[in-house]
Order: C-alpha cells, then structure tokens, then sequence
C-alpha cells in the first residue's frame, strides 16, 4: 500500500519544482515514473528536465527513447511502470486514485495551488484515497522554496 504525498505548489511551477522532488528521489536511490496529463506535457518536462540547471543532470526518459528499463527516470502520460519505479509522480489530471492499494512505495501528487480546478481535484482525489485508507500526507512550498509536511 502506497504513501500518498499530495504536494501543494503555491510560488513555483509544476516544471520547476519538479527536478528538486526527482533530485531527491535519486539521492534516495528511488527509481521514479512521472506521469503527465498529455504527450505534450511529457514531451515539454523531457526537454526541461535536459535545461533547468547548468551543473545538474537527471537521468530521463521517455517512450520516444525506448529502453525504458534502463531509465531511473520515466516520463509518461500512461499509466504503466516500464522502469519497475517505485515513486509515482502524478502531476494535476491524473487520476491517481488508481494507485491505491498498488506495490508503489509513494505516491506523489504535484498540483497548483493557483489553479482552482487542480486545487478541486486534489481534494477530491484526498477524499477518495482516504476512504480506501491508504496512508496520507500533504505538503506545501516553504518560504525557502523546500516542502513543508502539514500534515
């Protein structure tokens, strides 16, 4: 049974908050699936991932690289685990009620908090997954840009 993470973005952007959370999964030796609402989105985190700091790099892939195996990062807008992952990064639109009760150690649900309707769907994913009773956590963006555990 996974450990839901719902993220609450309230300064940054889900592409800029995105490689400090998979930064922090590698350091933690996670193997990691992010899974995005369109092939657009995936296609445009495949090319942030490759620019968003000149001194790091984040180990990625997606479908269009093949050997998906071989990836500690997958990008996706399925819901499959081709890298055997066992973080799930869900960004808003993804319906990540279907991971409850799933072999994933974590479940991460990145959602803006400046979007009204991600917001909505945050809360009602929260109810859902709390009436399967899978362990819950919500977390928001600190003054220092780090994530807070509110609950």
């Amino acid at each position: 049974m996974p450990e839901f993470r719902f993220h609450h973005l309230e300064r940054r952007r889900v592409d800029q908050a995105l490689p400090d959370l998979l930064e922090s999964a590698l350091g933690e030796g996670l193997r990691v699936v992010v899974q995005a609402s369109s092939s657009e989105q995936v296609e445009a985190l495949n090319d942030r991932l490759w620019t968003y700091a000149d001194d790091s790099f984040l180990p990625h892939g997606s479908a269009r690289d093949g050997e998906a195996e071989a990836q500690p990062i997958y990008l996706t807008d399925n819901d499959d685990n081709p890298n055997g992952a066992s973080l799930r990064i869900a960004l808003s639109g993804v319906p990540a009620e279907t991971f409850v009760g799933t072999a994933y150690a974590r479940v991460i649900l990145l959602f803006d908090g400046r979007d009204e309707n991600a917001v909505a769907d945050a809360r009602r994913r929260w109810s859902l997954i709390k009436a399967a009773g899978d362990p819950l956590g919500y977390w928001r963006e600190g003054d220092d840009g780090g994530w807070v555990k509110v609950r």
